[in-house]
């Protein structure tokens, strides 16, 4: 139980309100190491409740050691905008009766409100690597204050290149801190990273290295790939899917992708890295709503994407690395509820799919 943590009352009142009764594996075994002030190095995916693991301690930490003055005390890294709005609106219900104040620190949108904010002191900043940098170039953020760094998806950071914005960030940190690293694989990569960052950390493994959703059914269609659109079409309409996000490895495709399908007469959407803020949120809420029925997206964009009770998921086009796989879907068969993961594969992509069954121990049957 949430009671047994020793969390302030204004904080087990927001854990109540949203609905949280048992932690998840990943609550259990984090907030205790975080309150006790330990550096921790965890895996755990998307939508195990990992967000609320390092929020619930790190604002109890900030709480029970409160400051006199609004520099920022503690700063949550995340590799996109998304990710930062779901973790902003989190931390923000979390914190509704706490004497805490945040900013979210993003590109896209003006500058303006950011350093407004700034301006007048906060002690949580949440933010993305490149926008953040900017400030902190510009000297309109101090971080030397920060008592507590937590890196959230750093695996995900390190493949979008974030790495050298993450060390010049980071040099501008007290040493003397609290550091969390939260990543979906323990990959070599994150090991060296953890090893210049954390200091004798607790390490904690909820998810078995990429291993998918249990709740999934995966299946492969093999199809030319001038057949993937209608044939994606067909899926959709002949199976009467409501809800469908749709993968693919490029800006380019996606934008192609969802010009076809609004042709076809499906209500549909595009969202990548080129959109502009507002495009992307509107994008995922009309999605969210209903009022899209297929969302086509690439990996960079729906990391953080947190869509509840998503049914169906498809492969457009397969994806470089094989985790990625496990990344996207993962999007679907969750809450206890099952999902569909369909694959169109073509000639070109059959080394892709057999790496991809290798990462995952079994080949992944093929549609009738």
């Amino acid at each position: 139980m949430f009671n047994d943590f020793s969390l302030s009352p204004a904080l087990l009142k927001a854990v109540a309100t949203l609905g949280y009764s048992e932690p998840t594996p990943i609550q259990e075994r984090a907030i205790p190491v975080v309150l006790q002030g330990r550096d921790l190095m965890a895996a755990a995916q998307t939508g195990t409740g990992k967000t609320a693991a390092f929020a619930l301690p790190l604002l109890e930490r900030l709480l029970q050691n409160p400051a006199h003055q609004r520099s920022p005390r503690a700063l949550i890294l995340v590799p996109t905008r998304e990710l930062a709005a779901q973790v902003s609106d989190a931390c923000r219900v979390l914190a509704h009766d706490l004497p805490i104040r945040g900013v979210l620190i993003y590109g896209g949108v003006s500058a303006r409100p950011q350093l407004d904010s700034l301006a007048r002191g906060v002690d949580l900043v949440i933010a993305t690597p490149g926008r953040l940098l900017d400030h902190l170039q510009s000297r309109a953020v101090d971080l030397s204050k920060i008592e507590i760094l937590v890196l959230d998806e750093a695996d995900r950071m390190l493949d979008m290149g974030f790495i050298r914005a993450i060390r010049r960030i980071i040099a501008a940190l007290p040493v003397q801190r609290q550091s969390l690293m939260f990543s979906a694989t323990f990959s070599e990569e994150i090991r060296i990273l953890a090893r210049s960052l954390l200091r004798n950390p607790v390490t904690i493994d909820v998810s078995p290295r990429n291993r998918p959703p249990e709740l999934v059914d995966h299946s492969v269609y093999h199809v030319d790939a001038s057949a993937k659109h209608p044939l994606l079409t067909r899926l959709i309409v002949d199976g009467d899917v409501r809800q469908t996000l749709v993968f693919t490895r490029t800006k380019h495709g996606a934008n192609r992708l969802a010009e076809r399908l609004v042709r076809d007469g499906l209500s549909c959407a595009a969202i990548h890295g080129n959109k502009s803020q507002g495009a992307r949120t509107r994008a995922l809420d009309d999605f969210k709503q209903g009022r899209v029925r297929v969302l086509v997206a690439t990996d960079i964009a729906a990391r953080g994407l947190d869509i509840t009770e998503l049914p169906h998921v498809v492969n457009f086009e397969l994806p470089h690395v094989p985790e990625d796989y496990v990344h996207r879907i993962g999007r679907t068969g969750r809450a206890g509820l099952r999902g569909q993961a369909v694959s169109l594969v073509s000639r070109d992509e059959r080394e892709r799919l057999r790496a991809i069954e290798k990462l995952l121990g079994r080949p992944i049957p093929v549609a009738a």
